[in-house]
């Protein structure tokens, strides 16, 4: 009778097994962008496009190898440290596409949204990433609003902040464009039309890293499970600003949000509606990222890199070659040509918008100083003490001392090796 039961148990396990294998070679046969002769032998195949793109050339001998996570915090110099990664040839980068989980948790039904806890939003927020530096860029579907119609949407969150989402395959128009030295934001929405998931799939494919930016995620210890995903080789740069540059930029780029700050900072009285809470939490979550990054936890050995914004303005060559060599690659030509262009700017362009990069770097970093009003910068020194001490960034105790340029507020140092 015992026998009789282990042998029933046995069937049954290798009846799932094989019914799992099943499925997945299945899902897999169909998932991917060219993946065998399934996507060539569609209706696709018939569009020129698809053709070329399915020949040998373009079928993949292998996943992407590293996968590169770019953390940080709203108007932190994300956008300008991201577009160094964006540079490279060998890089797919992606602008923000956890815009698009938020947005479609933001926009869910009042019921949905008080069962979403946290827990919940980073899930989807870990899985879309996953799926993202497995170039499955049709997961991203399931977010998109309005729903992309055969795999094609014109609603991806900053497509143009992407060089590989302008550029052929994605974009046949953009090998003629990009020649013209403008930068992507100026003729990609034109030029490239609506974005085609599989093309994007395809084009990440070929490329032997994927960077990611965001600034959605609150704690770098959010990302754990990522970093212990043996299909993943995660190396996250965590960017950091000084919180009262931080503040100055959002009430620069976000002025409904921060009216009452202007108002503080135009007339020297304090709302009493003022909203200290979104400063307070990103200090909050600043501090508890790096004191993990600082501690060196085994899941983070050698994936863990800190960056202070401020160090990447004064001395960009030499921060880009510090963060080249983190994630493995050499300096091109094209990345160091871009930084001497984008560092020592003080031109107006069309394109000098919120998420623009183009600027004097070191003037960017101490700008802050002369916007803020002395009776702010006081306020958020004493909510941000801890955070502002650890990082290295000296309190003014005065408002001559705040004007005072010559006086640098960051101090030199080392927060830790490149690598473990």
């Amino acid at each position: 009778m015992e026998c009789s039961w282990k042998t029933v148990l046995l069937l049954v396990c290798a009846s799932l097994g094989v019914q799992y294998t099943a499925i997945r070679t299945l899902r897999d046969s169909l998932s991917g962008p060219c993946q065998g002769a399934y996507r060539c032998q569609t209706r696709h195949y018939k569009d020129s496009r698809w053709r070329a793109l399915c020949d040998d050339s373009w079928v993949p001998i292998e996943s992407p190898h590293k996968h590169i996570l770019l953390f940080a915090t709203t108007r932190s110099g994300s956008s300008f440290t991201g577009q160094l990664l964006n540079q490279h040839p060998g890089i797919f980068y992606v602008f923000e596409p956890l815009y698009h989980v938020q947005q479609a948790f933001t926009n869910s039904s009042s019921r949905l949204r008080r069962t979403l806890d946290r827990r919940a939003l980073l899930g989807a927020y870990r899985d879309l990433l996953l799926n993202l530096y497995t170039c499955d860029l049709h997961f991203m579907e399931n977010y998109i609003r309005p729903e992309p119609q055969e795999h094609i949407t014109s609603s991806f969150f900053r497509r143009s902040s992407s060089h590989a989402l302008c550029s052929p395959p994605v974009c046949l128009e953009g090998a003629d464009a990009a020649a013209s030295d403008l930068p992507d934001e100026t003729w990609c929405p034109k030029k490239c039309g609506a974005l085609n998931l599989t093309l994007a799939s395809m084009s990440c494919l070929s490329k032997g890293h994927v960077a990611i930016k965001t600034v959605r995620v609150p704690e770098v210890g959010d990302l754990r499970t990522l970093t212990e995903d043996p299909r993943l080789d995660l190396r996250i740069i965590h960017l950091v600003r000084d919180p009262r540059a931080i503040l100055a930029s959002r009430m620069m780029a976000f002025s409904d949000q921060f009216r009452a700050w202007k108002i503080w900072n135009a007339t020297g009285r304090q709302p009493r509606y003022v909203d200290l809470s979104q400063i307070t939490s990103t200090c909050k979550d600043m501090m508890a990222s790096v004191i993990t990054g600082l501690q060196r936890p085994a899941w983070l050995h050698g994936r863990y890199l800190l960056v202070r914004y401020e160090d990447l303005a004064f001395n960009p060559k030499d921060k880009a070659t510090e963060i080249y060599r983190f994630v493995g690659l050499e300096m091109e030509d094209r990345v160091q040509m871009w930084i001497a262009k984008n560092t020592n700017s003080n031109v107006s362009s069309e394109w000098n918008y919120r998420y623009s990069t183009t600027r004097d770097s070191r003037v960017t970093a101490e700008s802050w100083r002369l916007r803020l009003s002395f009776d702010i910068v006081r306020t958020v020194q004493h909510l941000c003490n801890d955070t502002l001490a650890v990082l290295g960034y000296k309190q003014v105790h005065s408002a001559a001392e705040l004007r005072n340029l010559s006086h640098s507020l960051v101090e030199h140092r080392t927060l830790q090796p490149v690598t473990w």
